[in-house]
């Protein structure tokens, strides 16, 4: 099975990604783990990104497919593979058709927003490592850790404004995705539950025509 994992930031891409591995015993790869990959390998696109790297400037797409290619072309991938985190846009999924690779299914996990960003927002972290939830996993006392006692604090990344602004990023260009795998009759859209095993289930079952 060659899947693409779809949805929104928060949306527990990389909670479902894994399940799906697990089960079909084909690798979850995101976009960063094949750029590192390829860096540290020292392939000919991993010397390209490297120079954007250091440079502090983003790798521009045509060296991240030339990177995701050798990648998908791999034994890694003999059996089936999960994108996620790509592609993010019409042209990279344009991109991906050209170089010849066949995609069974793109499975979006659909959150709406005002979950998301409750979600995020609510995470709490400590510099020892831990982490919490406002609402889905309390510490015991407020804004203070349970296992060492120091302050807890918002990542950057959970900051609500944060959080809006990457949904906004991903409504306009991420999500037209959903119509681009639809018209070609691959699209999966499974609703993002409360509790992730109800979302394993219904993701699993989304995906049993797939099971030998």
């Amino acid at each position: 099975m060659n899947l693409i994992l779809m949805g929104a930031p928060g949306a527990g891409k990389g909670t479902q990604s894994a399940k799906i591995s697990e089960k079909w015993n084909i690798p979850a790869v995101s976009t960063g783990d094949m750029l590192r990959a390829a860096v540290k390998e020292g392939t000919e696109m991993g010397v390209k990104a490297k120079s954007y790297m250091d440079a502090g400037q983003l790798v521009p797409d045509e060296v991240v497919i030339g990177i995701i290619k050798d990648y998908l072309s791999s034994d890694k991938c003999k059996d089936g593979f999960i994108l996620d985190g790509f592609p993010r846009s019409i042209p990279q999924a344009e991109a991906l058709d050209a170089m010849g690779v066949k995609i069974d299914a793109a499975l979006s996990i659909e959150v709406a927003d005002e979950k998301i960003v409750e979600r995020m927002s609510g995470r709490r972290v400590c510099s020892c490592g831990a982490s919490y939830h406002v609402v889905y996993k309390a510490p015991k006392t407020a804004d203070v850790c349970d296992v060492c006692g120091a302050a807890l604090y918002v990542r950057a990344d959970d900051a609500a404004e944060t959080v809006l602004n990457r949904l906004n990023t991903y409504h306009a260009t991420t999500e037209p995705l959903k119509d681009y795998y639809a018209a070609k009759g691959i699209l999966i859209c499974v609703e993002g539950r409360e509790e992730v095993s109800d979302t394993t289930a219904a993701v699993m079952a989304a995906l049993s025509k797939f099971e030998a």
